[in-house]
């Protein structure tokens, strides 16, 4: 089974065939223009210290300065770094904003660290990459087990050195710069672009089922915003189990639920399932808003639902996205689905570019039609030349980077 990394390469590589591009400019596209690997000594409260290691991966910059989040898992290698930061570059492009794309993490399970541990590692992490970042070069945001808090110190550990720069990071606490509305924007564009599709396709909303494999930041959110235009939320999982209600769920009740007890599992008036029985459900949407590659050539076979939203990166290995074809299930990609979390990431650095803070509704305002064209150009180019979702978006990305390469003289 080929990596991750090789998967991505070969959506690149079709958009690439379809759009004609040279041997020249498809080599451009298909590596980072730099990668960083980062040593990180870390004081531990017993006495001594840790060291872990950590990477800033800037894949291309052509439409602007690089952007994406920076991940702490134990799991975090070179390959998943390059390969998230390839998927903000395409990301961005099909978001029309004005970024490139760059990923970073560090191999870390934050769960063992203490709050000092865990601020001293952020902050070693900053100094480590500080002179390859900066408001203009490449603006960092959280994501998995990152926080608002986390971006703070961050940000905090730059302004020691360069002066106060907001610009720098984007996913920070509204009191350091951050913006409204930023908490909530993956799953709610992820919810645009869902209900984009579901217009199209002529669906009601009450009689469309959603479950929702993932119920962090990105699935609950995109639950409760489901839930409240009408749809029918009948499942949602996170890592210690699965709930099921074919006749609906109450998202808010679930949420405070797992709030309580660690786990959406064992919620009442549920049937409580394993985390793997979620790709079960009989639902037209299954929703992937946890990691990467959960839906794999081994389980591809079994999803009941007509359409999957990668809310996540990289949810679905591209053995499985072949067979989902072949089934004639739509795969609305990571780089629409999920792009509402960079749409409004771009919203917060403009406003601190300007030293100004939109109020929520300005912000979700422009997030929608942010989302909204995007999905609306997937879906004319999807219909408009017979292919994918996937195919289709990827044509768009990828081709706008590419017509920026060639305009900045690069062929």
């Amino acid at each position: 089974m080929g990596s991750a990394f090789e998967g991505v390469q070969g959506f690149l590589e079709r958009a690439a065939e379809g759009l004609g591009l040279e041997l020249s400019l498809r080599e451009t596209l298909a590596t980072p223009q730099r990668e960083v690997q980062v040593q990180l000594r870390v004081p531990m409260d017993g006495g001594g210290f840790k060291v872990f290691r950590g990477y800033r991966i800037q894949y291309n910059n052509a439409r602007g300065p690089y952007k994406g989040g920076i991940r702490y898992h134990a799991s975090v290698r070179a390959d998943e770094i390059r390969t998230f930061a390839a998927l903000m570059t395409w990301k961005t492009a099909l978001m029309n904003i004005p970024f490139g794309g760059a990923k970073g993490g560090v191999q870390v399970d934050p769960h063992r660290l203490t709050e000092a541990e865990l601020e001293r590692l952020s902050r070693a992490y900053i100094r480590a990459i500080a002179d390859v970042i900066g408001p203009e070069t490449d603006i960092p945001a959280p994501d998995v087990n990152t926080t608002p808090t986390i971006m703070g110190w961050m940000a905090d550990e730059y302004g020691r050195r360069f002066g106060p720069t907001p610009a720098v990071i984007t996913g920070k606490p509204v009191v350091l710069g951050g913006s409204h509305g930023r908490d909530a924007a993956t799953g709610r564009g992820a919810a645009i672009c869902l209900d984009r599709l579901a217009r199209a396709r002529s669906w009601d909303r009450e009689t469309t089922t959603i479950a929702i494999e993932g119920y962090g930041n990105a699935g609950s959110w995109l639950a409760l915003l489901l839930h409240d235009m009408g749809y029918r939320v009948i499942a949602v999982s996170d890592s210690k189990g699965a709930v099921l209600n074919p006749r609906g769920l109450p998202p808010r009740e679930v949420l405070e639920h797992k709030r309580r007890t660690g786990s959406v599992a064992g919620f009442e008036g549920a049937e409580t399932l394993s985390c793997e029985e979620i790709f079960d459900a009989d639902c037209v949407v299954l929703a992937l808003a946890a990691l990467e590659e959960t839906i794999t050539t081994a389980n591809a076979d079994q999803l009941k639902a007509q359409v999957v939203v990668e809310t996540a990166n990289y949810p679905v290995t591209a053995g499985a996205d072949a067979i989902l074809a072949d089934r004639g299930v739509s795969v609305v990609p990571d780089i629409l689905a999920s792009g509402g979390g960079v749409a409004v990431s771009y919203l917060e650095w403009v406003q601190d570019i300007q030293r100004d803070q939109w109020d929520e509704d300005r912000v979700n305002a422009r997030l929608e039609e942010v989302m909204g064209a995007a999905t609306e150009q997937v879906l004319s180019r999807a219909d408009s030349e017979g292919v994918g979702l996937r195919e289709a978006a990827y044509l768009i990305g990828v081709g706008r980077v590419a017509e920026a390469e060639v305009a900045r003289g690069f062929r």
